[in-house]
């Protein structure tokens, strides 16, 4: 197969060299510009504040780096554009050494309810009343530990800003995508090209990690999914991967952090000679993927997307639905700083697509006892419709296009 083994691991690694020096991460100026969508949003909705918890949406707006755990942290962004934080008095020092947009840091001590801070923030800008925005990623102790204490306000899902703003991606954040998939489909190459009979996943799994390192990508492989032959019928992998067999199916799906974003790319081919099934199965993902692609129109709903690529399947005796040997789960996600975020590629999402958004395209076939295809390649819309960030795969016989 062409662009498949007849390399080895010290080959590849000695190739790579570091490829990100001059991608920029988010400025400061673009997150003062989230802040300001986002007030926006409140005012046209009439909600006075939005808690933003610690996580990704936090960093999207604020620019601060906290991961969730059992204390509350977070931030309260008021319709007005004004941002308090709330922490443990322990950590005041660190949240404002990573604090990138300005605000005052409310503490609680160990001892106290961060809840009864959180309410009496908001009586102190006389919000005594009304709907509050909660992060939807908040956990179930912080909210349910806030509404204990109060029935004068009405809490709802953060969503409609939340959103809104992040679905839509700006020309930096599309960029640094671009060059986290760049790398990530260079490594799925050389992937390829180390692949030998009796290879095991994990020695895959490693390579990849590496070889994102090599590239600059400091944390290595943001995941890793290496799946041969029956494996490869189970999406998300199995719990001990077998080695690799002469004409077997090799599945990869793989991706890096860059600057927060991450990329994500799934290569599928055969490591031999391909039998006719596998072929066959082989191109109808093509053309399922193909079809996704087609139906990615500006105006049209992400469910269409979804829609386009079941009738594709169902034309070759495939599903329907979510029926095996077919198509398990939806057609796609929404990427940036969570790998799977807004908008979703599923029946049930009538989100009507807008330049800027961002999402996979990978429409599985999964037979099981046998094997899966998984092409997955990420979307952008632009003005003019679909753009791909990588080029889907070529052919079974020469997957990466040599």
């Amino acid at each position: 197969m062409i662009g498949i083994g007849d390399s080895t691991i010290a080959e590849e690694l000695a190739k790579i060299k570091p490829n990100i020096n001059d991608i920029q991460p988010i400025q400061k100026k673009e997150f003062q510009e989230r802040i300001e969508k986002a007030s926006g949003l409140l005012k046209k909705q009439n909600v006075q504040a939005m808690y933003l918890h610690a996580g990704t949406n936090l960093y999207y707006f604020t620019g601060t780096r906290w991961n969730s755990s059992e204390r509350m942290v977070g931030a309260i962004l008021f319709s007005d554009g004004e941002i308090e934080y709330i922490a443990p008095k322990f950590e005041k020092g660190t949240i404002l050494d990573f604090m990138l947009i300005e605000g005052k840091v409310q503490c609680w001590e160990e001892h106290e309810s961060p809840y009864e801070l959180f309410i009496s923030l908001l009586k102190h800008r006389n919000i005594n009343t009304g709907t509050i925005f909660m992060d939807e990623t908040t956990p179930f102790f912080v909210s349910n530990g806030i509404s204990k204490l109060t029935k004068s306000y009405n809490f709802e899902d953060a969503k409609p800003v939340t959103s809104l703003c992040r679905m839509v991606k700006s020309k930096a954040e599309i960029a640094i995508i671009q060059r986290a998939m760049d790398i990530t489909l260079e490594v799925q190459k050389a992937t390829a090209r180390i692949l030998h009979e009796g290879i095991s996943a994990k020695e895959v799994t490693e390579f990849i990690n590496e070889a994102h390192k090599r590239y600059g990508i400091a944390s290595g492989s943001y995941f890793c999914i290496v799946l041969f032959g029956e494996d490869s019928s189970f999406p998300h992998g199995v719990k001990k991967p077998k080695d690799l067999e002469k004409n077997e199916i090799v599945l990869v799906d793989t991706g890096c952090q860059l600057h927060d974003y991450i990329s994500d790319i799934t290569r599928t081919y055969v490591f031999g000679n391909p039998t006719n099934k596998q072929r066959k199965i082989w191109n109808i993902e093509k053309a399922t993927q193909l079809a996704a692609y087609n139906a990615a129109q500006i105006g049209n709903s992400c469910a269409s997307i979804d829609k386009a690529s079941r009738i594709i399947l169902e034309n070759h005796k495939l599903g329907p639905n979510y029926k095996l040997p077919g198509l398990p789960h939806r057609t796609g996600h929404g990427i940036g700083l969570d790998i799977h975020e807004w908008p979703y590629i599923v029946k049930n999402d009538s989100t009507i697509l807008q330049p800027g958004m961002c999402f996979s395209n990978e429409p599985m076939i999964c037979l099981p006892k046998e094997f899966g295809i998984r092409h997955e390649d990420h979307i952008y819309m632009t003005e003019n419709g679909p753009e791909w960030f990588t080029e889907p795969m070529l052919s079974i016989d020469n997957p990466f296009g040599v």
